[in-house]
């Protein structure tokens, strides 16, 4: 590996062997003058990176190196970077361009820019394809490297840069906070987060799960009441209750949305934030009429989003469920393997990346 021309990765070259890493170099984009490169100090993992490279999302290029929560330091900024500085700690998350010309991008609305790029697995103008976390380094624009706060962990604040935003963005534009009864759907990686924040922000929180395992997890981080949907008739009890629920979870399906959506209130929200592989279930034009409920989505989250997010976890020392494993092909499939199979409590980091790259500048 020769920096800067050339970075280094855990990468997979077949989504049929989807967790058989093998560590290859590749070339990043051309720097440019609104540009950062980072030393890679840790990476979270996300369930996009298996849906990835499993191929569930349909096609990807070949070989590629996933991960989108990547903390590290700065060694390098461009000429006209004016908001980190060499030896910053920065994080990185699911998105890392976009034209910032466009009216989504001039209204806070970048991550619904039709030009943006995705962190990785996706084409730059020059024809680069952008590649992810498991590597020592990432070149990224200024505008999607975000400072971290001194008093939030690097393997903490790793899986803020997705799951974090990606739950924190629709609870926020719901404006989740006191008078408002929040449902958080599915507690694992997404929905654990989803807890910490709606708490956080005033509203009343509640945990809806078929695990009722998660039941004391659920209660700790935050939420009034634990709903597990295990239980017949569940829904009944919680009829025209809820302002919003962040659906959370990556088997939806399988539900029967009608039950879940008869415990909104009258036009409440069942959003989604978890991307399963296969299409939603089949529902009627007046599934939605009882309580005039509707059915939305959303992708990640804004710049400002997340410098609000970053400064609520600091502020009130909010902290989500980790565990860490070494980077190095055992352990991107270690991860990877539990990840798929929800054999994680509730968040994976990879860390130790100096040894697993070593003599990197």
């Amino acid at each position: 590996m020769v920096y800067p021309d050339t970075f280094e990765g855990y990468q997979i070259e077949d989504t049929k062997k989807w967790s058989e890493f093998k560590k290859l170099e590749f070339k990043p984009k051309p720097f440019e003058d609104r540009d950062i490169d980072i030393k890679i100090d840790a990476c979270g993992v996300c369930g996009s990176d298996v849906h990835t490279i499993t191929g569930g999302w349909g096609e990807v290029p070949l070989p590629i190196c996933v991960g989108h929560e990547v903390i590290g330091k700065a060694i390098k900024v461009g000429n006209k970077v004016t908001t980190v500085k060499v030896g910053d700690r920065v994080g990185v998350g699911a998105q890392i361009a976009a034209c910032l010309e466009c009216k989504q991008c001039k209204s806070d609305n970048e991550n619904y820019c039709p030009k943006q790029i995705d962190t990785y697995g996706a084409p730059y103008p020059d024809g680069t394809i952008s590649q992810g976390g498991y590597a020592s380094h990432i070149r990224a624009h200024e505008y999607f490297t975000f400072p971290i706060p001194e008093n939030i962990s690097t393997e903490m604040a790793a899986p803020m840069m997705c799951a974090g935003l990606t739950t924190f963005s629709p609870l926020v534009r719901a404006k989740a906070g006191p008078g408002k009864k929040i449902a958080i759907l599915g507690i694992g990686g997404l929905g654990h987060f989803g807890i910490i924040w709606a708490n956080a922000l005033g509203a009343e929180t509640y945990a809806i799960s078929h695990s009722p395992d998660k039941k004391k997890d659920a209660l700790a981080l935050g939420a009034k009441e634990f709903i597990c949907t295990n239980e017949e008739k569940w829904a009944e009890p919680w009829a025209f209750t809820f302002d919003f629920i962040l659906n959370c979870a990556d088997m939806t399906h399988t539900f029967n949305l009608t039950e879940y959506m008869s415990t909104l209130a009258v036009n409440g929200d069942f959003h989604n934030v978890g991307l399963p592989d296969e299409p939603l279930p089949k529902m009627m034009a007046q599934d939605f009429a009882p309580n005039g409920c509707k059915i939305s989505g959303s992708h990640i989250g804004s710049r400002p989003e997340m410098l609000q997010m970053l400064k609520l976890a600091s502020e009130k020392n909010l902290k989500p469920m980790i565990q860490t494993l070494d980077i190095s092909e055992a352990g991107c499939k270690e991860a990877v393997e539990k990840v798929k199979v929800n054999d994680v409590r509730y968040r994976f980091t990879l860390t130790g990346y100096d040894k697993a790259f070593p003599g990197r500048q």
